[in-house]
């Protein structure tokens, strides 16, 4: 992997034989990930579910339901089943006669939101952590690490439970306890990689220009460990939206009714057999939004990595 901040050279055949020309690590990823057709695609169906969740007042006003809206004549059959896709309910109705297809939009708000802000919680608190860990080595080091440790160690389930007993469950609550956890694996990574970068010459340098640790830390050594945490947190994203589905799912997430993927699911369990879109149509849509970002992740893998589809 070519690493951020160092040169790539390759021959440039327009130059005369034996000229060397550098070229910027940055560009040559953006060409390479241009040029990866699945990782393009995928960025296009982000950007699909990204419009769909910021217009989901708009399938509201299409449609004429309201997200929490229970059509208890229209949207259930004469026995209290949910009633299947038609013109009027486009993926069908839930348990409670209410719109799914408003109910899915809104909730892609909720995956989406908890997503990115859990994931940028969690990366920020693993590079700081991983940089001082790596960098001053010594006590601080061993006292970072066995801290990592002990995070990674503790049972991430028994931890959300215990907290949504004391708190309730809630959007903050669910967003705390997954980046809670998740930071130590990102401090791992970087601290690796920081350990593999403090040596090297443009660091010693600056330490003999006087250089504060903390000015080395963020101005040279963290731009040249930017490729591994710009891959893993695109990959950390849908590893998020599926945890905060678990945790909706085990009711320990966002409550109801606010709409939410895995809350839609665990209310369709009851009625897979004779209400088959229930369980399919919110399903599809987590399936396809943490496929579309582990895809895109594997292309910023591969863009970086020097390495072409």
């Amino acid at each position: 992997m070519t690493v951020p901040g160092q040169l790539d050279f390759e021959l440039d055949a327009n130059e005369p034989a034996g000229t060397i020309q550098a070229r910027n690590p940055w560009r040559l990823a953006w060409e390479r990930l241009r040029r990866d057709r699945v990782a393009i695609g995928s960025a296009v169906v982000i950007v699909l579910i990204v419009a769909v969740a910021a217009g989901a007042p708009v399938f509201a006003l299409l449609t004429g339901h309201g997200v929490d809206t229970q059509y208890r004549t229209t949207g259930l059959t004469p026995d209290g089943l949910p009633t299947p896709p038609s013109r009027e309910f486009w993926l069908g109705t839930d348990d409670l006669g209410r719109d799914l297809v408003v109910r899915i939009a809104y909730g892609a708000r909720i995956s989406l939101l908890v997503g990115v802000v859990a994931t940028l919680l969690t990366v920020a608190t693993g590079v700081v952590v991983g940089l001082a860990a790596g960098y001053f080595g010594g006590v601080v080091d061993t006292v970072l690490a066995r801290l990592v440790d002990v995070v990674l160690s503790f049972p991430f389930l028994l931890f959300a439970i215990s907290l949504v007993s004391l708190t309730g469950p809630s959007l903050a609550v669910a967003v705390l306890a997954i980046s809670a956890f998740s930071w130590a694996a990102v401090a791992r990574i970087v601290r690796g990689q920081v350990l593999s970068v403090r040596e090297r010459e443009f660091v010693e340098a600056a330490r003999s220009l006087g250089a504060s640790d903390w000015r080395i830390i963020f101005v040279d050594v963290l731009p040249n460990v930017l490729a591994p945490i710009i891959v893993y947190t695109t990959l950390l994203v849908p590893t998020v939206i599926v945890v905060e589905a678990t945790l909706s799912f085990l009711g320990l997430g966002v409550p109801p009714p606010t709409p939410t993927w895995g809350g839609m699911l665990s209310d369709a369990v009851n009625y897979y057999q004779v209400a088959w879109w229930y369980i399919v149509f919110p399903g599809a849509a987590l399936v396809l939004t943490t496929l579309a970002f582990n895809l895109l992740g594997d292309g910023v893998r591969d863009a970086f990595g020097g390495t072409d589809r």
